[in-house]
């Protein structure tokens, strides 16, 4: 406890990013630069970029595991269990919240009003973030080379969701063609790897499946939570790509397949969901702070709300949990594996590719959102928009204004506007 205690400010901080994170995981992977490697100093560029590298090639919320993961640096399992809670509980509780009023909300809402310049500034953010993040991982003829081609596949292929594992991995690969940079003898033999507790994810995912189907086919009273926990836990085992490949499958799960005779005929009880509730929720969960994933908060209430109240708030819960298990499953029993795996010389040399190929992802990241934002209008709100995404980056470049109030100013902005 007397080892927890002293963590508390960095939990406050944990606790603050997670109310002031707008902007999808793009936003608030400058933010956490920021926050945790500018401000307070809990790790390194050096290490953040790691870290970034190392999410983007599991499944799961990359965010949520990259804050996990800085947790985890500084305290262990206990420090990172709690930074996950801290991080998910206020971005659950909004969207849980908002699935027992989803009715009064339309879609529409959430694009104007204080929330109209939350994207402009989560692109700034990821302007910081990539300008940052080139001048640690850009050094050489290789690494330029890795960044651009990453940069126009991702930019091209935004919403493959295969694109980003392989852009990295191919990365991984290019830099191991030399030995010059990094020569054998650099690198320390790493100890024997177990892989022991891998065996918990897959336990869990076998036994969410098992029950599932036993429910479905003997139609239990009360099947639809054990069909809900699988659908989510698997969304999180399998989703590479972030909350933009997320909605699409629950889309798919929700609202396409009910209306399939052949799925209807197989499962006539399944969880159905309209396509406007879902909507509302894909838009809402862009216009508050914290994780994207938090979107399963809401279906899973949404999914369970002619259950009545009580199963409502158990669909909400059974949401939160297995979407984010997955990911935290992962990426606590796969870092110690990688700390080992990157002492060999071939994945050593593979982060200096990795981490160029992540530098081309968040450039293209930023260019694809501009796509969505007006700014070549030449009306009042264009030059806002201009205004606000160059203001976040010249601020959080040369003034230490905590980023939480470059969050309330740009709400306080569209509010004024």
């Amino acid at each position: 406890m007397t080892k927890l205690l002293r963590h508390i400010p960095f939990l406050k901080a944990v606790f603050f990013h997670s109310i002031s994170a707008f902007g999808g995981p793009q936003g608030h992977v400058g933010m956490v630069l920021k926050t945790f490697v500018d401000r307070r100093r809990d790790l390194t560029k050096e290490e953040l970029m790691e870290y970034i590298s190392f999410c983007q090639l599991l499944p799961g919320a990359s965010s949520t595991q990259t804050l996990t993961l800085i947790g985890y640096k500084r305290g262990g399992i206990r420090l990172a269990v709690l930074t996950l809670l801290i991080w998910i509980f206020p971005a659950c509780l909004l969207m849980g919240g908002l699935s027992f009023i989803v009715g009064d909300i339309g879609e529409g809402a959430v694009q104007t009003g204080y929330f109209r310049f939350i994207q402009p500034m989560a692109i700034g953010f990821l302007a910081y973030a990539a300008f940052k993040a080139h001048r640690v991982s850009i050094k050489n003829t290789i690494t330029q080379i890795i960044m651009l081609v990453a940069l126009i596949g991702t930019y091209f292929l935004f919403k493959a969701p295969w694109v980003i594992p392989l852009l990295i991995v191919c990365g991984g690969v290019a830099t191991n063609f030399s030995d010059k940079r990094i020569p054998e003898k650099e690198v320390v033999k790493p100890k024997q790897i177990k892989w022991t507790n891998i065996w918990l994810f897959v336990l869990i995912f076998a036994m969410a499946g098992l029950l599932s189907e036993t429910a479905r086919k003997q139609n239990w009273e009360n099947k639809k939570p054990y069909n809900l926990f699988e659908n989510f836990y698997r969304f999180g085992s399998l989703v590479f790509g972030g909350g933009d490949v997320l909605i699409p499958m629950m889309l798919d799960q929700y609202v396409v397949r009910p209306t399939s005779e052949r799925v209807i005929k197989k499962n006539p009880n399944l969880i159905k969901v309209d396509r406007e509730e879902l909507l509302t929720g894909a838009g809402m969960v862009r216009a508050i702070p914290g994780p994207v994933f938090s979107i399963a908060s809401f279906m899973g209430g949404v999914a369970l709300k002619d259950e009545g109240p009580r199963i409502q708030l158990l669909g909400c819960i059974i949401g939160s949990v297995a979407i984010f298990l997955p990911s935290a499953l992962l990426v606590l029993f796969f870092f110690p594996v990688w700390q080992k795996l990157k002492k060999f010389v071939v994945v050593f040399r593979s982060l200096e590719g990795i981490n160029a190929a992540v530098v081309g992802i968040m450039i293209a990241a930023t260019l694809y959102l501009i796509k969505d934002v007006s700014i070549l209008s030449f009306n009042p709100i264009s030059l806002m928009n201009i205004g606000v995404i160059c203001g976040t980056f010249l601020i959080l470049q040369f003034s230490k204004i905590p980023p939480p109030f470059v969050v309330l100013f740009c709400l306080l902005l569209g509010f004024i506007i």
